[in-house]
Parts: structure tokens; sequence; C-alpha cells
């Protein structure tokens, strides 16, 4: 039995060895440790890390996680180029999901229509314990960021390359927290993946990079997102935009068959990374 134990463990993926868990600070006493917001830490192998570390926000309508696709398959993806990946468990709207009093249904907006959102908020329905909720959760999303910047030395880390990427609600949080960010919480980059903002956006100063990518279909999220991208631009700051014309089925990290664009985001997102000097080749530091 303890051969098999340790042949399985040799065959677990090498991010596995690299996870550590560390809990962040939050002001919610009424937490226990199980739904405490917390970061798990996937690092590259040493020989291979280039310093640009990926803050992964999961999706899940801010009711749940999508831990295993949006956290730990990622991960992989990430470390197997050298990128550091550090998944945030976040907090969660534990209401069960009950629609608030008076509250209807939202609207099915779609792209061509970005105006019905004004300063790009495609939040469906504002209640105090939503946006509550919202709020803790960038808290924690930036607690994050602090965290890697306090331990960047550590984990191999370069202080001015680390970012998010959210899926989803996920990117709602990002944004949220980089509207709100101080000099240490900031990123250096904004990724959001199907993510609009969930709220009222204001563009902060030195505003980080912006890559936004969805599909075009998608009611609500697309012209969320072309919304988020124009409040971006008015604002001066940097912001590129990719909204997919075809592809079915969740939008997480997919192979590459070739028959979709949409099936190419995560390739893209490691292109906009380098050409945006956050990854560099190892021939770009030759003098």
């Amino acid at each position: 039995m303890k051969h098999f134990v340790l042949i399985s463990l040799l065959f677990l993926p090498m991010t596995m060895a690299a996870q550590k868990q560390y809990f962040l600070p939050t002001g919610d006493s009424s937490m226990d440790e199980k739904e405490r917001p917390l970061i798990e830490v996937y690092l590259p192998k040493q020989e291979s890390a280039n310093g640009c570390a990926v803050v992964l926000c999961p999706g899940g309508a801010m009711r749940w996680l999508s831990w295993e696709s949006d956290v730990v398959r990622m991960a992989a993806f990430l470390n197997e180029r050298g990128i550091a990946a550090i998944g945030l468990r976040y907090h969660l709207n534990r209401s069960g999901g009950q629609m608030p009093q008076g509250g209807q249904m939202p609207p099915m907006v779609d792209v061509t229509h970005p105006d019905h959102f004004p300063k790009a908020d495609a939040n469906p329905m504002h209640f105090a314990y939503g946006d509550s909720i919202i709020r803790l959760a960038a808290q924690d999303a930036q607690a994050a960021i602090r965290m890697v910047r306090e331990r960047a030395d550590e984990w191999h880390i370069s202080k001015d390359k680390i970012g998010y990427l959210g899926f989803s609600a996920g990117g709602g949080v990002a944004i949220a927290a980089t509207m709100s960010a101080e000099a240490i919480e900031r990123p250096d980059f904004l990724c959001t993946n199907f993510g609009p903002s969930l709220m009222p956006v204001t563009v902060p100063k030195d505003a980080p990079p912006l890559l936004i990518m969805s599909r075009v279909d998608h009611p609500n999220v697309a012209a969320g997102l072309v919304a988020l991208f124009m409040e971006w631009k008015k604002a001066g700051a940097n912001a590129e935009l990719h909204m997919y014309g075809d592809g079915r089925g969740p939008y997480e990290l997919m192979p590459e068959t070739g028959q979709t664009t949409t099936e190419g985001w995560s390739a893209q997102m490691i292109q906009w990374l380098k050409a945006k000097g956050f990854i560099r080749s190892a021939s770009s530091h030759q003098p």
C-alpha cells in the first residue's frame, strides 16, 4: 500500500507539488475557517520562471467558484509557460440565490447595445447585500495582490509583473478591485475573460493595460464588455478587445483544434502579455 501511495504521488502534476494555501485578512468576523478567503499558490519550476504572476479570479455567479477549470487547469497552463498562478477564493453570496423583493429578471441585451450599460455596469440586479459581497470580494483580490508583492522575492516573482485574470463573475471582482486599489494592491495588468464589470466603472488614474476576451453572442456579457472597453479608452487608458464570433460550450481553457477562433483565447492572452513586456523571451535580455 505504501508503494502504491508513493507511485501515485509521483504522477501528480508538477504544479501540485508547489501548491500552498495562505489565508487572507478579512473584516468579516462571521466567517468560519472553511469560508475564509485565501490564495492557493502554484509556482513554475524555478529554472523556467519568468517573473510574471497571474491572480486567477474564478467564475461562478458570485455563489460558487469554478475552481477546477478556472484555477487548477489554468494554473497548469500558466506554470508550463513559466508564469506563477495564484488562485483566489473570495467572498461569495450565501443568500441562496434568492431574488430581492420586487426584483425582475434582467433584459437580454446583445452586443450592439453597450449603451444599455451606463458606466459599463453590467450587473443585472443591484441590492445592498449583493453589492456588499462584490466589495468584500474586491478587497480579497486586493489583499491577494498585496500578499504576492510582499512575498515576491520568496516566490521568484517580479513586483511589477503581477496582474489579474478573471473569469465571468471573477472578472467583475478583478475590475472592482482594480478601480479602488491602493498602490501596493494595484495590478500591473488586468485580463477579463467573459467577465464584465458588476459595478459602475470609474477608470483609475494610471490604469493598468486591459485585455478583454469574450464571445460576441453572449447576452449582456458581450455588451457589458464593449462598454468597459469604451470606458477605458475614454479615459485615455490602454485597452484591447477580442470578441470571438464562433464557438460553443463553457468559456474555459480549450484544446486548440483550429475549428473555432474562441479556443485561441489563451494563446492570445500569452501573446498579449509578451507584447506588453510582462513575459520576455531569453533573447530579449541579450544586448
